[in-house]
């Protein structure tokens, strides 16, 4: 890796921490006095963090392990087995149980990609010049829309798996599924 540095550099970082800070702020803002859930307040921080996990999933890890030589990280393993844990608790209805769980993981999930050699950091080291590109790539990812809950056997199913599977079945209460 160059030691040149660039003006551009923390770009990506600050981007994507940005946008971390926005989806907590809207999690923190879907509950109505009494602890009930606001459902257009939860369903734009739905959109809002499946449309983050798209940008680190389709711009950002292949850009990295095409920028090192098509070797992925040793992280992405990591970090795509908790977008599916965090995507599939995106489908049930949201309870406070749910969304206290969401919580969980994603204060752990988000230490990962921004701290010291995170995703972040290393998209960033590794981007140099093109780090202005790439940004008007995450930038450009598209809104995305969001099915209805749903709470089906096989749905519940598939969220207790994904947990399972990220290493988070006993995180908390999991009264939800």
């Amino acid at each position: 890796m160059s030691s040149q540095r660039y003006e551009t550099d923390g770009l990506v970082t600050q981007f994507l921490t940005e946008d971390h800070r926005r989806l907590e702020a809207l999690l923190q803002s879907v509950f109505h006095s009494g602890g009930r859930v606001d459902p257009p307040m939860y369903d734009q921080f739905r959109a809002g963090l499946l449309r983050h996990i798209g940008m680190e999933e389709k711009i950002l890890l292949p850009t990295v392990q095409r920028l090192r030589g098509g070797e992925p990280l040793a992280l992405a393993a990591r970090l795509r087995l908790d977008h599916g844990a965090i995507a599939a608790l995106l489908m049930p209805t949201p309870t406070a149980s749910l969304i206290a769980t969401l919580q969980k993981i994603l204060n752990k999930h988000n230490l990962i990609e921004e701290g010291p050699e995170g995703l972040y950091e290393t998209c960033d080291a590794l981007a140099g010049a093109e780090s202005q590109q790439l940004l008007a790539r995450l930038r450009a990812a598209p809104d995305l829309s969001v099915l209805p809950h749903a709470d089906t056997p096989a749905v519940l199913g598939a969220v207790r798996r994904a947990l399972e599977r990220a290493g988070y079945a006993d995180l908390g209460d999991s009264s939800f599924l």
